[in-house]
């Protein structure tokens, strides 16, 4: 496969995904700045703008954190390169590029999608819409990722996508557990204490976890057992633990097709032994914000060494 081909679809999964937890980061924020007053409402927009890693570009344009100005600067700013529109617009454009590869259900699937929200993006977003919107960014991904399992051949091209869906997983959820744990609490020394049910509902509910942690927990809510679930349960499909799993295959088949294995296979094997031997006692132990940054650094070495592996950069 040419280089050129493989970015695309592995940049191409990247933004899919980044677009999708962002819409429901901004699900999560919404959820959360109902149920407040003016003041607490404008810190959880913030908390938003700052998960998504978009503070600078808002703040160079915003004087405040009302919910209307956070939701459309993230959903669809033209001076913001990291909007989900703008996402959207990547994944398509990497799309295109890699047509003789993926199957006409992915095309259509990526394709339909881009046409329909970028004409409900046309206009900024109201309160009474955004919802719409969010869910239909969701439903992309829903459907892009549907088409891939149910079309496309187990080759390179297939491994290339979810190596790129997967490392792109893992930095969301990490960096979503890490903004919203770091600022829900009042206090370091209240780590691994129980704090507020429905803060900690909605952070569930931005991975899509709620309903699968309220079962195997008898609907208890805590945030030490919310923690173990969102990295250590290889049975979430969202989990830190279930994303390096998956990637951990993805990228030993390309390379068994490659005919050997490069620094991403080491750096994942490493990676992955590291996260095996973890317990939540240990990752507590050693602070779970200290443990999410060497997490998402280890991740994003893993997806520089995925290129300079396979020459995305040549």
């Amino acid at each position: 496969m040419l280089a050129r081909t493989a970015n695309s679809l592995f940049w191409m999964f990247r933004y899919l995904e980044r677009a999708e937890n962002t819409a429901r980061l901004l699900d999560t924020g919404l959820r959360m700045a109902l149920t407040r007053d003016v003041v607490s409402a404008e810190e959880e927009w913030r908390s938003v703008i700052l998960t998504a890693g978009q503070r600078s570009g808002y703040e160079a344009k915003n004087a405040s954190y009302t919910g209307m100005q956070a939701w459309n600067y993230v959903l669809r700013d033209k001076d913001n390169p990291s909007s989900v529109l703008a996402m959207l617009g990547n994944v398509r454009s990497n799309a295109r590029q890699s047509r003789n590869v993926i199957t006409g259900e992915v095309w259509e699937a990526v394709n339909d999608s881009w046409l329909h929200i970028s004409e409900m993006l046309e206009r900024p977003v109201g309160e009474q819409r955004v919802g719409e919107v969010v869910a239909a960014v969701r439903r992309a991904g829903t459907l892009t990722h549907g088409a891939v399992i149910g079309t496309m051949l187990r080759d390179q091209s297939f491994h290339f996508a979810r190596a790129g869906t997967f490392i792109e997983r893992a930095d969301s959820i990490a960096r979503i557990l890490d903004m919203k744990y770091y600022l829900l609490l009042p206090s370091l020394s209240y780590v691994g204490s129980s704090l507020d049910t429905g803060q900690w509902d909605t952070v569930l509910r931005a991975v899509s976890g709620d309903r699968s942690y309220r079962w195997l927990n008898a609907g208890q809510i805590d945030a030490r057992g919310i923690v173990e679930f969102l990295v250590l349960d290889e049975r979430f499909p969202r989990s830190l633990s279930y994303c390096h799993t998956a990637l951990r295959e993805n990228l030993a088949a390309l390379a068994r097709m490659r005919g050997s294995e490069g620094q991403s296979n080491m750096l994942m094997r490493s990676a992955d032994i590291s996260l095996s031997e973890r317990t939540i006692d240990s990752i507590f132990d050693q602070g779970l914000h200290e443990f999410l940054r060497q997490f998402m650094a280890s991740n994003a070495a893993i997806g520089a060494a995925i290129a300079e592996d396979y020459r995305f950069l040549s």
